[in-house]
């Protein structure tokens, strides 16, 4: 008697049996890119602590009635902007970075879904809190106004990207929804970056001027989204968008 076959000619997968006669479990197999999304996920949350243990420290400062200094006077005068600027940019860059693991959201989509909503809500925080503090609170010494132009510029860029990230998904746009998501927290993961990029600086060219700080952290920005452009490019189109 020949075997049943599949209308593609194949014979069907015939499960392995145990000792028992029982079909024994077979784990699916994990992402042939499963490696190198770890790696990335592990980046991304360690270009993220520096600035996170920085952002502690703050919210130990203020509940702690730290002694005031010229350098924090503006944070104590009106705590509410750094604190949510703080708290909703920890949740942002710990949480988001889990969500550019193939792996797990095919594997978790509900939690992809649920996850992405709540990571909108922070990245607009992060964006708009940025704004305002570099609207209203006083300029630290050392900040000029081509810092103070670039950090409108990224501030916005970031409310933007996000917020069209949010209406692509609800467009059915994978692909640009994706895009975009990747922009914002790419210009999310600046603070990050200004860290690698200032001790750089400082290393070659000494302490840095007014226009060089704001060159610097400038080339922070610069760096993430060419390497957010570059994955956009490189990353494969889904079937459906």
């Amino acid at each position: 008697m020949k075997a049943n076959v599949s209308n593609e000619g194949r014979a069907p997968d015939v499960p392995q049996l145990n000792k028992a006669g029982k079909p024994t479990s077979q784990k699916p197999k994990a992402p042939a890119n499963a490696g190198s999304a770890k790696r990335l996920v592990t980046a991304m949350l360690l270009l993220s602590a520096i600035p996170l243990a920085f952002g502690v420290v703050r919210l130990i400062q203020l509940a702690g009635g730290a002694e005031i200094t010229p350098a924090n006077a503006r944070f104590f005068a009106s705590p509410l902007p750094v604190v949510l600027h703080i708290v909703s940019a920890g949740v942002y860059a710990i949480l988001g970075a889990f969500q550019f693991a193939p792996g797990f959201r095919q594997r978790r989509p509900v939690w992809h879904r649920a996850a992405g909503r709540l990571l909108v809500a922070c990245g607009l925080l992060v964006g708009l809190s940025g704004l305002w503090m570099t609207l209203f609170y006083p300029s630290p010494d050392g900040d000029g106004e081509l810092l103070y132009a670039l950090r409108l510029l990224f501030g916005s860029a970031m409310v933007v990207s996000i917020v069209r990230g949010f209406t692509a998904i609800r467009r059915g746009s994978v692909m640009r929804h994706r895009a975009w998501m990747m922009r914002g927290y790419a210009i999310g993961l600046g603070a990050g970056t200004q860290v690698l990029t200032l001790l750089a600086g400082e290393l070659i060219i000494g302490p840095p001027s007014e226009l060089s700080r704001a060159l610097l952290m400038g080339s922070a920005w610069v760096i993430n989204l060419a390497v957010a452009e570059w994955a956009i490019r490189k990353r494969p189109a889904p079937h459906k968008q």
